[in-house]
């Protein structure tokens, strides 16, 4: 069984939909799964729906319309008979404001997880059935009968026994096309992995079905070096081990999912990155073997972070068990730190502010600490580091921090 991904950029227009067509049959899609994206910036637009329901904004009727009208127009432009997904676009929609009307929950995180799947959901709906007219006979599958999680909404973490359980029911001599980045669980409510959970998606079907590979398909050739909106001259990382692939997810690299590759390493299944518009590259493997091909600096940037600065209200050391107590606060305020870097007087980190807690952070933590922080900084991390490196990203501003350990050096711009 093979296992493809194909993200929202792959899937974002007519036309992007019927190259999806040209891949499969370039490349064959027997005994395959296929992971699917919302489409282009829909799961962008189904938040805005989410932030106009909660907040009881007028504007909620004008959101839904966006996402119903960008998926009609869609369906105009691919489709020559329209009405039987028409009709599948709009039962969706029905289950949307079957919900919008009938909830009573005021808990943000659950909202969010049962209206923005619908972005997956409408789209694996209009590609099944753009396949089976194109010639590609598929069955659809809603992926939340399948992948079993907890209640953690917006971050659900899996029941890998359940969910390998209901995988391994599937007949690996059929094609599929299911959602990324959905679940559901045990009372059947949606839940969703993180933002850029599809990849994992992709990988916990691989993990279950012992896939022979999982190939996911992007608009670039493969994982570079760098990210080409931000540095010039990228280069194209052709061999990638497991290990070195899971420390550049971890700090940040946004081509592969953080959560993705530790399954696939315990069963050594190999992850393709490859271009869906040039299907003559190899593209990037992440599998056992060389460390990095070719072994040169890589950058990693994190942008909008907050670099905070904690000190005590007596200038007296920041021992153990101030920082015990303020990684508590932290966890409790669901905010991710990127570094941390500690003095006899004063503690720096670098957060991410995923949940806009940053706020309810401060009200908690000012009455016991003096607390100064910066907005808006960059985190660059440069896996591979050589001074030549270092000075290229020391150009891009003023550095407020920095901080290095063998072979990686992190610094926090201004």
């Amino acid at each position: 069984m093979k296992v493809y991904k194909f993200g929202g950029a792959s899937v974002k227009d007519a036309e992007s939909i019927r190259n999806v067509v040209r891949v499969l049959k370039h490349e064959g899609f027997e005994n395959t799964l296929i992971i699917i994206s919302a489409m282009g910036k829909m799961t962008n637009a189904f938040e805005k729906v989410v932030h106009a329901y909660y907040h009881k904004s007028e504007d909620l009727r004008a959101e839904i319309e966006v996402v119903r009208d960008f998926h009609i127009d869609l369906v105009e432009n691919l489709f020559e008979e329209k009405q039987p997904i028409l009709v599948e676009i709009e039962l969706l929609f029905g289950q949307l404001s079957g919900f919008l009307a009938k909830n009573k929950t005021t808990d943000y995180n659950f909202i969010y997880d049962q209206v923005v799947g619908y972005g997956e959901l409408l789209s694996t709906k209009i590609i099944s059935s753009y396949l089976n007219i194109a010639g590609i006979t598929n069955n659809w599958i809603d992926v939340r009968d399948f992948i079993k999680t907890d209640s953690t909404y917006r971050n659900a973490s899996v029941n890998w026994q359940q969910t390998c359980d209901n995988i391994k029911t599937l007949d690996t001599h059929n094609l599929y096309i299911t959602q990324g980045f959905l679940g559901s669980n045990s009372k059947s409510k949606s839940t969703t992995l993180g933002r850029e959970g599809s990849d994992y998606s992709a990988a916990i079907f691989a993990f279950c079905l012992n896939a022979e590979s999982v190939t996911i398909w992007k608009d670039v050739d493969g994982v570079l070096n760098a990210d080409p909106r931000y540095f010039e001259k990228t280069i194209l990382l052709k061999q990638i081990s497991y290990s070195e692939a899971i420390e550049m997810a971890f700090y940040g690299a946004s081509v592969i999912h953080p959560k993705t590759l530790k399954p696939l390493e315990n069963k050594k299944i190999p992850l393709n990155v490859r271009s869906f518009y040039n299907l003559e590259n190899n593209g990037s493997t992440v599998s056992k073997g060389q460390h990095l091909s070719p072994e040169i600096p890589c950058f990693i940037l994190k942008r909008e972070q907050i670099l905070v600065s904690i000190s005590a209200l007596d200038f007296s050391f920041m021992v153990e068990h101030n920082l015990s107590d303020i990684f508590r606060i932290l966890h409790d305020c669901k905010l991710k730190v990127n570094l941390i870097q500690n003095s006899a007087l004063s503690f720096s980190v670098c957060l991410e502010d995923k949940f806009n807690n940053f706020d309810a952070f401060l009200l908690k933590i000012t009455p016991k600490y003096n607390v100064t922080f910066v907005n808006n900084v960059s985190l660059y991390t440069i896996r591979h580091a050589n001074q030549n490196a270092i000075n290229l990203v020391e150009k891009k501003g003023t550095v407020l921090l920095k901080q290095a350990t063998k072979g990686t050096v992190q610094l926090i711009m201004q």
